[in-house]
């Protein structure tokens, strides 16, 4: 029981932020788990979560060695802005064209941005190959990858 919980933890911080134990125990429940506080507390300590920064001043629980959000966005515009040279698409898949060498330092970045559309990346050494999870995503998809070139 203990090892499922402990997975459903890590699946729940994954997904979205969380920044309480309280909000944890909370998921946890819904989920179909019964916890108490001091259940969750030493889960969070045997798991050795940590917070970390998010967005807005807040804080969120996340693994060790996990990038923050606000750290994985930063990287992408980083990213994006030095080395996209174009975009491209069709159907569920996008094509970006990046100065040589870069693609897949930005496919990482890309990656590491965990956006819920896309189910992965592939970087070569100038392009990029994204796969979007429904086709309906790509006027979103389309639009904040242009806002970040643009800046």
């Amino acid at each position: 029981m203990k090892v499922r919980r402990q997975k459903k933890i890590v699946e729940i911080i994954s997904q979205k932020k969380v920044q309480t134990q309280k909000e944890l125990a909370d998921s946890l429940r819904l989920s179909g788990f019964e916890v108490t506080q001091a259940t969750v507390s030493r889960d969070v300590r045997e798991l050795g979560l940590i917070k970390a920064p998010s967005e807005k001043n807040t804080v969120r629980y996340t693994l060790p060695g996990t990038p923050a959000p606000m750290q994985s966005d930063n990287r992408l515009k980083r990213s994006f802005k030095d080395s996209v040279v174009s975009l491209d698409h069709s159907e569920n898949l996008i094509v970006i064209k990046t100065l040589p060498g870069e693609a897949q330092g930005v496919a990482s970045a890309l990656d590491q941005a965990g956006w819920p559309e896309i189910v992965g990346t592939i970087g070569g050494d100038d392009t990029i190959l994204v796969i979007v999870k429904l086709k309906r995503y790509m006027p979103v998809l389309i639009k904040r990858f242009n806002q970040i070139v643009r800046g």
